[in-house]
């Protein structure tokens, strides 16, 4: 007969950061209150009253001089500011995880997005996570999620940033990321499971396959422990949810040769310890050692291991390292030049004594009880970390040219190369891709491979979005008469496409000009920006008719502006007829000087005096504005000279 305990049984980094916390507190001899029970379980809450730590429900409850702890739930940002009101002394010992999702919430509303969180909605970390933001929708399973998306009033465009709470299941959230990514076009994802909780659960699910009984030690209000056992249940026909070592009934374990025992983050050591000590008697088993709660305390803390990502506290800058307090015997270092990629940068420009960063452990030496750490290696993981997230959620991003080859260009993107092939480049096939170089440029990283260090990324892909966004706009408020600024695309026989914005429109030629052309290359040539309005459009066809020449164009409408009966003008002859001459006093207007206006003499044709193509100055006469006719006289011209001598 065997039983095995899982290397994951007991409490979490945030549960042990909040147990030394007031168990610190209380050292110094502080009057020490917790706002809530700092961990859900009510064996370690007894072990603190005994140490004279109280616990509040409300931050009214605060009094000055006393010292409050945030327990590793977190709170609402309400409560925080009420706690500050009190005038007592507050320790923050929100889980950093949980910290997290409080910023991504606070930033998803100030974005204009809508918080969607996975969890129950009575656990304090999620009723935390909610006072972070005026507004958000909490689902507790995937089926909730998939309901609300359903009703009459939903809009997959609705812009959502979804989490998770840290002690959610992998198969919920993985589920309700599914659904969402099925049921939103505007979407971010925040994977804020804790992986301490993924390898908890993933190994409570290992270890109940193996094993004829599981026993998952924690207080039944911890909504990590129910987790686990429901999880168990799953893969193992017998499993007790027990409290502590004297809920373990011999007769349940009857016929069994092998048990697993986990136990949920909320699960001091010693009680885990009694357990299995108890299932040994009972199965026969090797005993286990008691030891005291202090002890016992110290054992639960997290073992270091060289590769892990950890959190700790930055207590001292020295001449050559970083000093980092991480909550276990071992003391913490990160050498100078493993504080940054950037060597010219100073650790005292970026690290401050209190800051809580977050670490790669490079190398673990218990012997000396010293652990060398790594700010440079885990931010190079968090950067490949954010450029898988920006192919995941399709976001867009900033890099900048820093250099042109056969293939392609290469662009510097929070200090990664990322290569956007030619094809993905949007220049034209053949056009000039060293120009780019040097240029901030936005765009899309559509690839990920972390074991060959490859990025791919593509401009056209962001060009392509923002042409769709535009297109969409101008359907959306498009109406007949609207005028555009647009480019012309390209010319035909029969009119020019223009481009406004996105969206092609076609001008007719018989729109491009009031006088008779032979082609749109007469009026415009492809790039000219010019302005056009809507004639009539089809959404449905995706067809828009524009317009180019407007009245003030009309060379009849300038023409009345500009002259009137009695002025004399420069024309130009163009076209010689048996009753007289037209002459063009404007481009697209011209004027009839009859024959026997010609001259002041009798002509037989008008030929002997006028040919096509002459200046000559005229008086206008006459102007028919409703058939727009407008007669001519040189002969008037000629006549009034011998009029004013003879006077």
């Amino acid at each position: 007969m065997s039983v095995t305990v899982a290397e994951s049984a007991g409490f979490c980094f945030g549960v042990s950061r909040a147990v030394e916390t007031v168990e610190r507190a209380a050292g110094e001899g502080k009057r020490v209150v917790t706002l809530g029970p700092i961990i859900h379980n009510r064996h370690v809450v007894a072990e603190f009253e005994k140490l004279g730590v109280r616990v509040i429900e409300r931050p009214e409850e605060a009094q000055p001089g006393t010292t409050v702890v945030i327990r590793s739930h977190g709170v609402p940002k309400a409560v925080a500011e009420a706690l500050e009101r009190q005038g007592a002394e507050v320790i923050d010992a929100t889980c950093p995880f949980v910290k997290r999702i409080h910023g991504i919430v606070a930033k998803a509303e100030q974005e204009g997005r809508l918080p969607v969180i996975i969890g129950t909605p009575s656990h304090p970390e999620v009723e935390g996570i909610a006072g972070w933001c005026s507004r958000c929708r909490i689902f507790e399973t995937p089926e909730e999620l998939e309901n609300w998306t359903r009703q009459p009033d939903f809009s997959p465009d609705l812009p959502v940033s979804m989490v998770c709470q840290t002690t959610s299941t992998e198969i919920s959230w993985k589920k309700s990321v599914q659904i969402a990514k099925k049921q939103f076009t505007n979407l971010k994802i925040f994977d804020t499971i804790c992986k301490a909780t993924e390898f908890r659960q993933s190994e409570a699910a290992r270890l109940s396959a193996v094993c004829q009984a599981m026993v998952v030690v924690g207080d039944t209000k911890s909504s990590n422990t129910g987790r686990l056992a429901t999880i168990c249940r799953e893969h193992c026909d017998k499993v007790v949810l027990a409290d502590n070592a004297s809920e373990l009934q011999p007769e349940f374990f009857r016929g069994v040769s092998v048990v697993g025992i986990t136990a949920g983050a909320s699960t001091p050591a010693w009680i885990i310890k009694e357990v299995n000590k108890t299932m040994s008697e009972i199965i026969n088993a090797d005993a286990v050692q008691e030891e005291n709660f202090e002890a016992l305390l110290e054992q639960s803390i997290k073992t270091l291991n060289t590769g892990d990502k950890v959190i700790g506290t930055v207590t001292g800058i020295g001449n050559t390292e970083v000093q980092v307090d991480l909550g276990t015997k071992h003391a913490g270092y990160i050498p100078y030049d493993e504080v940054s990629t950037d060597p010219s940068v100073k650790p005292e420009d970026i690290l401050h004594v209190g800051d809580e960063i977050e670490v790669f452990v490079v190398r673990v030496n218990d012997q000396e009880g010293t652990v060398q750490l790594s700010k440079k290696k885990l931010d190079g993981l968090k950067v490949w970390d954010d450029m898988a997230a920006c192919a995941e959620e399709k976001t867009t991003v900033e890099g900048t040219i820093t250099e042109e080859n056969k293939g392609g260009l290469v662009a510097n993107v929070k200090g990664v190369r990322v290569f956007i092939p030619a094809s993905q480049s949007g220049i034209a096939k053949g056009g000039d891709m060293a120009s780019m170089v040097g240029k901030t440029v936005k765009l899309k990283i559509t690839e990920v491979n972390r074991a060959r260090r490859r990025v791919i990324g593509s401009i056209r892909a962001v060009a392509s979005e923002e042409r769709k966004a535009a297109q969409e706009k101008i359907w959306a408020e498009i109406e007949e008469g609207k005028q555009y600024h647009g480019t012309v695309k390209s010319l035909t026989s029969y009119g020019a496409f223009v481009d406004i914005g996105g969206v092609d429109g076609m001008v007719h030629v018989s729109e491009l000009s009031w006088n008779h052309i032979k082609s749109p290359a007469d009026v415009v040539k492809v790039g000219d920006e010019i302005d056009v309005f809507v004639l009539s459009f089809d959404a449905a066809k995706h067809k828009i008719s524009l317009g180019y020449k407007t009245p003030e164009m009309n060379p009849w409408n300038q023409f009345m502006t500009k002259y009137a009966v009695g002025d004399v003008v420069d024309a130009k002859v163009v076209k010689l007829m048996t009753f007289g001459a037209f002459a063009e006093i404007i481009p697209g207007v011209d004027g009839l000087i009859h024959i026997s206006q010609i001259a002041d003499r009798r002509i037989g044709k008008p030929e002997e005096v006028l040919s096509e193509g002459q200046e000559v100055k005229v008086k206008i006469t006459d102007i028919d504005a409703e058939q727009k006719r407008i007669s001519l006289s040189i002969r008037a011209l000629l006549e009034e000279p011998a009029a004013n001598e003879a006077e």
